[in-house]
């Protein structure tokens, strides 16, 4: 790949974002494959680009939105459906998973009859009012220490809380459909899944004999994306799931997920261009094209670790001089705009040299910004397949 994205980067220009559309396709199929009894829901808000999206669709998958606008790029795909069809699809394939939603969001929605998350009483009063129609899914705060971003933190009702959150919505004529969670971002502890589950079996099953026919277990995010060798591996995880599912829920249990890190993280790599150096206490500073507040916003929002190669513009050779720690740091003028103070590189690299980053799909176009006047990135797209008008 980085021979290719080098001869990308001369002629799109850098920074260039590449996304890999076959690896798109293949990081979904060995999710469904590994956890054969789950449907994905693919997290929009990891990487929102429109391409990704039609892709996921093309494969068939289900989307978890946050907003109105997530909901509204994964509606592109259906706008030709008739009305039945179109509002089974919503019904059956999208789910609003953030607990905390816009009155205006729940007025636009609710002539789809959509399942929506809560975790409050007071989001019951405000969807029951907005978006009677809703069904909804109760999150549960569960275990996510160790997990690269914890959630439980903002997001979660405490189990203790669950049976009286449940009654509420009946009382209030809506219908729960389910249970859901999440063990953070990123999660290596598979003990966090594993007691999640055992959480969530406790109030699924009490729910169900207090006459509650819930069917919904949401079993979140946090699949493991292999950023080194050290991150434990996303199929022994599914063995533990498939057990622990197994175990806890009955056959007519329909389990859903909300992978988004790790459909996409490995599907993207991004070219950068040196634009600047200078030695500053002894230390080399590269200067790049790129920064935290651009494509490189997953170190300061998401706990990123990033990585660097380089590579020569004269040839498609990595560069292989002598190497020393040096420091990536962005084009802007904020000193904050520091990517890396410890990067092993060639000291020898010069202006105009690429630097090549790999696994930076999730969590990085999706919250770029524009500071400074510096545009994000020019996203490629390679290895799309064509698609079928409708």
């Amino acid at each position: 790949m980085k021979k290719k994205a080098l001869t990308l980067a001369k002629l799109h220009g850098t920074p260039l974002f590449i996304i890999d559309h076959e690896k798109i396709r293949r990081n979904y199929r060995i999710f469904k494959k590994n956890l054969p009894r789950v449907q994905a829901y693919y997290a929009v808000k990891a990487n929102p680009n429109q391409e990704i999206i039609s892709t996921l669709f093309d494969e068939g998958a289900s989307f978890d939105v946050a907003s109105y606008n997530e909901f509204m790029q994964v509606y592109t795909h259906i706008r030709h459906f008739g009305e039945k069809d179109k509002d089974f699809y919503i019904w059956d394939k999208i789910i609003f998973s953030n607990t905390v939603k816009h009155r205006d969001t729940l007025k636009k929605i609710r002539r789809y009859k959509p399942l929506v998350t809560y975790d409050n009483a007071d989001e019951l009063e405000k969807i029951k009012e907005h978006c009677d129609t809703a069904g909804v899914v109760l999150r549960l705060k569960v275990p996510d220490v160790g997990s690269q971003v914890e959630l439980s933190s903002k997001f979660g009702a405490e189990p203790a809380d669950a049976r009286t959150l449940i009654d509420q919505a009946f009382d209030l004529g809506l219908v729960v459909e389910g249970l859901s969670f999440h063990v953070g971002s990123q999660c290596t502890v598979f003990d966090n899944f594993t007691a999640a589950l055992e959480i969530v079996s406790q109030v699924f099953h009490d729910a169900r004999k207090r006459g509650h026919n819930l069917n919904i277990v949401d079993i979140g995010g946090g699949f493991p994306v292999p950023y080194d060798s050290q991150v434990p591996q996303f199929e022994n995880l599914a063995k533990v799931i498939n057990a622990e599912l197994a175990r806890h829920f009955p056959q007519d249990a329909e389990i859903i997920a909300e992978p988004g890190r790790f459909i996409v993280a490995t599907a993207a790599v991004l070219v950068s261009q040196i634009v600047g150096k200078a030695r500053r206490d002894g230390k080399i500073f590269y200067y790049i094209n790129d920064g935290v507040y651009h494509t490189f916003s997953g170190v300061v929002y998401d706990h990123w670790t990033p990585n660097f190669r380089a590579l020569s513009p004269r040839s498609h050779r990595a560069k292989a001089g002598a190497t020393e720690v040096c420091a990536v740091v962005g084009p802007t003028c904020d000193s904050f705009d520091k990517i890396s103070l410890s990067e092993q590189l060639p000291a020898d690299l010069r202006i105009g040299d690429y630097l090549y980053t790999e696994n930076i799909g999730a969590y990085s176009i999706a919250s770029s910004t524009r500071f400074n006047g510096f545009e994000g990135a020019k996203v490629l797209s390679v290895n799309k397949r064509t698609r079928k008008k409708p």
